[in-house]
């Protein structure tokens, strides 16, 4: 499966790509904003794109074209100011559009936890899980397979390979951080798999094997 990892370069993207580029099951196209990345992804023997989501529905088709899905990772870090809404938002609806008019069914976004629940947002970061709960209902809309994932407090420590998948209000964790890693390892874990299409999987580390979460 050829997989345009978007935000290639950030902190999730980066382990989604490593962790491909070790699986002959998939084989990563990394979507970066900068040419050095480009560079740099190139000289570990991995395609690159030179893309950008501020850019046009259409420039972001071109960088889109002959893929089998699309990973949706970018982000403005978690900022409050337009860039959220400008990336995490917006950037995410183009990707939509032109995954949508390639014909690309394929799409995995990865959210936050909570981004769903008003009540459950972050004062301090109210901008960016607006644009996240908005571009998750709008995937909803679209006619694509995908999967929504949306991980806890994102940790930098070595994965367990376990989650926990939360699946109502009253089953509160204990610890909401989710290691990257393990994030990476759940997004490859979905993509081939059709029971994952159409669902929205909220989860933390726990006690579960990825392989079997599913």
């Amino acid at each position: 499966m050829k997989v345009l990892v978007i935000g290639a370069h950030g902190n999730v993207g980066r382990r989604v790509v490593e962790r491909m580029q070790a699986d002959d099951n998939f084989e990563p196209v990394a979507f970066v904003r900068k040419s050095e990345h480009v560079k740099a992804y190139e000289e570990q023997g991995v395609e690159a794109r030179r893309g950008d989501l501020l850019a046009t529905v259409d420039d972001i088709k071109q960088t889109m074209a002959g893929v089998d899905a699309v990973v949706f990772s970018a982000g403005a870090g978690g900022s409050s100011d337009a860039n959220t809404i400008l990336i995490d938002l917006d950037g995410a609806v183009k990707a939509m559009e032109a995954a949508e008019a390639l014909g690309i069914k394929r799409f995995v976004m990865v959210s936050a936890y909570g981004a769903g629940k008003r009540e459950n947002w972050s004062k301090q970061i109210i901008p960016y899980y607006a644009a996240k709960m908005y571009a998750d209902r709008e995937l909803m809309r679209t006619d694509l397979d995908y999967t929504i994932l949306r991980p806890g407090v994102l940790g930098d420590d070595e994965g367990t390979g376990k989650i926990q998948i939360i699946t109502s209000s009253e089953e509160k964790p204990i610890d909401y951080t989710t290691q990257r890693w393990d994030v990476a390892d759940t997004i490859l874990a979905v993509l081939p798999n059709e029971t994952t299409y159409r669902e929205i999987y909220e989860f933390v580390s726990g006690g579960t094997p990825i392989a079997e979460a599913f």
